[in-house]
């Protein structure tokens, strides 16, 4: 009985992971692919195939532009084939390119303009911004937003706020000249600039202070056990009536506030990027499909208003990381038709299939390296 009921625990557990990251990546792949291939259809490309998923089709049909829409065994990705592909990268055949009649031609993604080629490939990761800006515009407008004050309850001995000078009851006005509306609005500007001094401006019986604070890095464990660095000024929050208020918002309201959302995404992400390649930064925060699957479960034990919200935050990450000038990725395509647009003619054919071996390789080499840190990651817990 102790071998069933534990891999009856086995098997719950894994669907309580499996079903949320599906969900997720379902939704966000599905998204980019449809920003792909609504623009090629309005740009007259013929698009062969749209896979969610990649490998063996399980399932799938034909619509009647001729575009065979299937799903997939290996539900970790997905990809839109136009007419004239070699590969899901996009990549070109070149002898089918050849053997093309006029008429191919003219529906051959390969044979259009750059500027209806760049539109096509740039479509993908603008459809994920947009998904992220509509997702938490959503969330807004559905369940508002519960927030404290930026108000000073207490400080911490020895912290970076003590030796700012805070004072409980101060209530934060301003950090490094950026309004702060809330307690989470001050978290998040000092949680992304450990080692950074701020100016952050407190008001204080009636009249404005300026101080200059630099939090310090620390190590926070959530109630899942992940860890995460953040910067701490070492305060606590005023949790009265009076601090503590609930906001609802109207479609247009909530619309700029996601609008806002998804660029505070964008922000940390690339600063984290930044700060990587300067060293500021750990790469060990990089996550791969067993990370993913894994906060996709916890954040769905929180019900499906954080679901949503990571799902957008997942989006826009895939939005910029598909971006990057990296060949085989939409932005090392976008690098190529920038290169012929300056040329006046595309690059080679052993250039390009070059670059699209360096782009395999170090796509491959993040997968490893995300994969790795997932496993250490599992193994810490």
């Amino acid at each position: 009985m102790d071998v069933v009921s534990g891999v009856g625990a086995w098997s719950s557990s894994l669907l309580s992971y499996a079903i949320p990251f599906l969900f997720v990546l379902t939704v966000v792949v599905f998204f980019h692919e449809l920003g792909h291939f609504w623009v090629a259809r309005r740009c007259g490309v013929k698009i062969d195939a749209f896979s969610i998923g990649f490998g063996p089709e399980l399932l799938g049909f034909n619509d009647w532009h001729g575009t065979r829409w299937k799903l997939s065994m290996i539900p970790l990705g997905g990809y839109v084939r136009f007419h004239g592909d070699d590969s899901a990268a996009s990549t070109p055949d070149q002898k089918a390119l050849a053997a093309m009649s006029e008429q191919e031609r003219r529906v051959s993604f390969f044979h259009q303009s750059v500027a209806k080629r760049a539109a096509i490939v740039a479509a993908g990761p603008i459809a994920n911004f947009i998904l992220a800006v509509l997702i938490f515009a959503a969330v807004f407008f559905a369940y508002g937003r519960q927030s404290t004050t930026a108000r000073v309850d207490g400080i911490q001995p020895g912290s970076a706020a003590e030796a700012a000078g805070f004072a409980p009851g101060d209530l934060v006005v301003s950090i490094d000249g950026r309004e702060i509306a809330n307690f989470a609005d001050m978290q998040r500007i000092v949680g992304v600039s450990p080692g950074q001094a701020l100016k952050i401006v407190v008001e204080r019986k009636g009249s404005q202070v300026t101080l200059t604070a630099t939090p310090l890095l620390r190590e926070i464990k959530d109630h899942f056990g992940n860890v995460h660095r953040l910067g701490l000024l070492g305060i606590s929050r005023s949790t009265t009536a009076a601090d503590v208020v609930t906001e609802h918002f109207g479609p247009i309201q909530a619309l700029r506030l996601g609008v806002e959302e998804t660029w505070f995404v964008v922000e940390r992400t690339l600063g984290y990027v930044a700060g990587i390649v300067v060293g500021r930064e750990s790469a060990d925060q990089l996550g791969g499909p067993i990370r993913i699957a894994q906060v996709s479960g916890q954040v769905a034990s929180m019900g499906f208003a954080a679901l949503l919200h990571l799902t957008a935050v997942l989006s826009v990450s895939i939005g910029l990381l598909n971006l990057f000038p990296v060949p085989l990725l939409d932005g090392g395509h976008l690098l190529f038709y920038a290169i012929e647009t300056i040329r006046g003619r595309p690059l080679s054919e052993r250039a390009q299939e070059l670059g699209f071996r360096i782009g395999l390789a170090l796509v491959l080499m993040l997968m490893i390296f995300a994969t790795w840190n997932d496993i250490l990651h599992l193994t810490s817990l």
